[in-house]
Order: C-alpha cells, then sequence, then structure tokens
C-alpha cells in the first residue's frame, strides 16, 4: 500500500461537502483508506491514529488535508480527480465580470439577498462567523457541533434581544418556507409548524405526516442543547412565537429529546399561551408517532394505517436486541418503546445484554461522515453482530432525504442478507418519504427483499424487534 498526505493551504470547504467527498474517496476501487478535512488539531490527531506520517505537514484549521491510502499511484492519482470532482463549485454564466468571492458568511447572504445564514463550519470558529452574521442582522442555522455551552448562550441571548433566531448549534435540520435546510426530507408544503430540538425527530415526524398526506410549512430546528438548563429553550420560546404569528400555521408541533424539568414546563407554559393547538412530543414521554396522530387528531384528519413490509422472523436464533441506529432520537425512542417488553437496554458496545448505540454520536464521527452518509461503521457492526452469537435480533433505522446516503439499501442488503443465513432477525425502522430522492418504496423493497421486517414508524419497529426478543426468549 502506498499512504499520500497532501496539503491545500487556505483552501476551506464546509463539514458536510467534506464527509461527502471523503465517502466518495472512499468508494474508488482501490483506495483502502481516505479523509479529507480541515487540519483542525482534532482532524490532525485522526490522521495520525489512521496511520498516516505527518511529520512533513506544517498545516493550520484553515487548510485543507487530504490523506489517501491505497495499492498504486494510478489509484492515488484517480482518487485526486474524484475529489477535485467532489469539492468543484459549480460555475455560474455572467455577463460581466465576476465578483471576490466573500470571506465571511455574513457577507454571502448579502450578496445573495438572503435573511439566513446556515454555518457549517468546525465548531471552534463558529461562534464568530454566527456573531458576525448575527450583527447583519440574518437569522442564523448553525449545523456544527461542538460548540461550548457558553457561547451558545451568548449567541441566542443576542438573537433574542434583536429578535433572530438561532437555530442551533448542532442544528442538522430546518425546513423554511417548505425549503429543506441540513438533513431534511422531501415532504409536502401544508398548514403544521415544528419547533425541534431533535434533527431526525423532524424528520420522523416530517414523514408520518407526509405518508398521512398532511404536510409542513416550516420546521425550525433549535439545536439539541437548547432545552437544557444552560439554554432555556431560548429558540424554542422565539420559535414558538414566530409560528402562532404565522397566519399560514394551524397546528405546532414541538419535539425534543428528554429536557431540564424547568425548561420543559416553561416550553409548556409557553405553549399554553399560544392561540393555536401546540401538540409536545417529549421523548421519554411519548412517541413520535403518538405526537403525529395527536397532530393529524387537531387537524381533523384520520391517522394512516403506516405501510410495513414485514416477514416472519419467529424462527430467529434467541439471544438479545442489538439496536445500530445513525439518529440518537430514534435510538432513545426506540428504547422508550423496547424497554417496557424487553426489560433494561444499555446505550454503549460494552454494555452486556440488550443495547442500542447512537453511532452518529461524536465517538464514532470523529475522523468519517455521520453515518446518515457513510454507513461503513455500521456495516461492520451489523456483520460483528452477526458473529455474535449472544445477539438474536438486529434493530436498524435507515434515514432518507436530502443529504444523506443515495442508496443506502444497496450497500445494507449484502449484510442484512448475511445476518438472516446466520439466523438473526433483522427489523428496519425507515424514515423517509415517496418524493425523497432515494425513493422510500424502492429502498423498502430492497430492504424487505433482503429478509428484513420494514416499518415506516421507528415505534413501531422498536416494538416489533422488543416482541421478536420475548418470543425468542420464551421459547
Amino acid at each position: 500500500m502506498i499512504s499520500r498526505v497532501e496539503l491545500f493551504p487556505g483552501r476551506y470547504h464546509d463539514s458536510v461537502r467534506l464527509m461527502q467527498a471523503s465517502k466518495a474517496l472512499q468508494e474508488v476501487a482501490g483506495v483502502d483508506d481516505a479523509l479529507v478535512a480541515m487540519a483542525t488539531e482534532l482532524n490532525l490527531s485522526l490522521l495520525g491514529d489512521m496511520g498516516f506520517d505527518l511529520t512533513s505537514v506544517a498545516a493550520g484549521p484553515n487548510d485543507l488535508v487530504l490523506a489517501v491510502r491505497a495499492e498504486s499511484e494510478d489509484v492515488i492519482a484517480a482518487a485526486g480527480r474524484v475529489l477535485e470532482e467532489a469539492l468543484a463549485h459549480k460555475a455560474v454564466a455572467s455577463g460581466g465580470l465576476e465578483a471576490p468571492d466573500p470571506k465571511t458568511a455574513g457577507s454571502a447572504a448579502a450578496v445573495a439577498g438572503a435573511n439566513i445564514v446556515l454555518l457549517s463550519v468546525p465548531g471552534e470558529h463558529a461562534f464568530v462567523e454566527a456573531m458576525e452574521a448575527l450583527e447583519r442582522g440574518y437569522h442564523v442555522m448553525i449545523f456544527s457541533d461542538n460548540v461550548p455551552v457558553a457561547q451558545e448562550q451568548v449567541l441566542k441571548r443576542y438573537g433574542v434581544d434583536r429578535g433572530l433566531l438561532v437555530m442551533g448549534p448542532d442544528c442538522g435540520t430546518a425546513i423554511v418556507n417548505g425549503l429543506g435546510l441540513g438533513f431534511a426530507n422531501a415532504v409536502l408544503p401544508g398548514p403544521v409548524g415544528m419547533v425541534g430540538a431533535s434533527g431526525t425527530g423532524i424528520q420522523q415526524m416530517c414523514c408520518l405526516l407526509d405518508d398521512a398526506g398532511v404536510g409542513v410549512k416550516h420546521a425550525l430546528g433549535t439545536g439539541s442543547h437548547d432545552l437544557s438548563e444552560e439554554i432555556g429553550a431560548a429558540a424554542t420560546l422565539q420559535a414558538l412565537e414566530a409560528l402562532d404569528a404565522d397566519p399560514s400555521v394551524e397546528v405546532i408541533s414541538v419535539i425534543s429529546k428528554p429536557p431540564a424539568a424547568a425548561v420543559a414546563d416553561r416550553v409548556r407554559a409557553a405553549a399554553a399561551e399560544c392561540g393555536k393547538p401546540v401538540v409536545i412530543t417529549f421523548m421519554g414521554e411519548d412517541t413520535l408517532e403518538a405526537g403525529a396522530g395527536a397532530v393529524l387528531a387537531e387537524l381533523g384528519r384520520p391517522v394512516p394505517d403506516y405501510a410495513a413490509w414485514t416477514v416472519d422472523q419467529t424462527d430467529h436464533r434467541p439471544g438479545t436486541v442489538r439496536g445500530l441506529f445513525s439518529g440518537g432520537t430514534l435510538r432513545d425512542e426506540a428504547r422508550f418503546v423496547a424497554m417496557p417488553i424487553v426489560g433494561d437496554i444499555g446505550t454503549t458496545e460494552n454494555d452486556p445484554g440488550h443495547a442500542f448505540i447512537d453511532y452518529g454520536d461524536d465517538e464514532y464521527t470523529q475522523g468519517r461522515a455521520h453515518p446518515m452518509i457513510d454507513q461503513t461503521v455500521r456495516i461492520d457492526r451489523l456483520e460483528a453482530t452477526a458473529a455474535d452469537t449472544s445477539a438474536g435480533i438486529i434493530l436498524m433505522d435507515v434515514v432518507l432525504g436530502y443529504g444523506a446516503n443515495p442508496d443506502p439499501a444497496a450497500e445494507l442488503t449484502p449484510a442484512i442478507e448475511h445476518a438472516i443465513r446466520k439466523g438473526l432477525a433483522v427489523v428496519v425502522s425507515l424514515c423517509g418519504t415517496r418524493g425523497d430522492p432515494q425513493k422510500r418504496d424502492v429502498q423498502a423493497a430492497a430492504l424487505h427483499q433482503a429478509g428484513a421486517s420494514v416499518w415506516l414508524s421507528n415505534a413501531a419497529a422498536a416494538a416489533a424487534a422488543a416482541r421478536l426478543a420475548t418470543a425468542g426468549r420464551d421459547s
């Protein structure tokens, strides 16, 4: 194998584009390992852990670094061409001289005539960019994570004082006036407004409503820490007020991972003051499917019989349930549903017995793309679980939408088929819409053909997996 590290000084790209580029490099035939990233201290450390020699690399966080390990120089050259294609900005025809590229997110928004700035930069740089955008009068969506809570407090306090919404940090999903930002699904336009301190929670709620024929006008992500004691639901309360004032919104849905108790009370009090019905779904109290049903009831719409592509898997080998999740909220909801049926469920790979793991957590995404984009880690764990004789059922989510893996079923089905041949049952929670780029029903059919039971409701999938574990135990 040949290893190569190349530096591109002063060449910046956002983290989403770099995650996608890294995945494209890893798919080049003959490439053993590859990473393209900004040369932050963390990323350089990760490259060192991957075995790349960085002794001659003098780089800073504004420099781009490419590391490739491949079987030949020709493969490395091919990887370089793939990288350039992945990072290429599509030129727009212009009748005059081209203006210089904007140097900050705020100046870019001014050129574009936008009123929202979306930031996807390393967490240590997000505060400066976000504050500059706020000072220019723009709402901000901060996709970046690893932003200190103290900085989030300052940004949100500044935004509240000036009537500007700060979505994030760690805001992966939003829909504004029907336009999806970050990881979002193709949903119908409609009368529902959402506030969500959970990206995959927003996605699941949007998909359940879309399948019922009900659309979404806005889904305002707040970031995963907004309902903590430190932040105090600053963005959630702002978003509630904005949606209540929007005449096109008829029902409001609030979604969050388990909030701090006092903050939850504050959100409930604010919801009670709204002039429109507000449905609150806090993980650990109810399911997203139940929340979607409550929204539909407020609109006078029936709850559909959510489609499922099921397989009789009652003859699976006895064993525990292993949950391999890409969405933290979907993992938490699955535990909430399954624990009353099977008992305690751990959350780490070292936990004995039943365990549901969130592979989208920072622990598993350092140095590689999020599992919604790059499924390598989950496929490896799927194969390892098949070899673990203590496991009997695999439960996993597959999340579709813009920015996600273009064909997750094609990558997963060989490992699913292998697991089923080993005697395991495989249950899939499929979060997507018919209009998503990956075509939800095509993905469902492929996963089902591989032998998995496929459910559109994450809660229903978790219950099905838990029932299989109980049946296996009783037998």
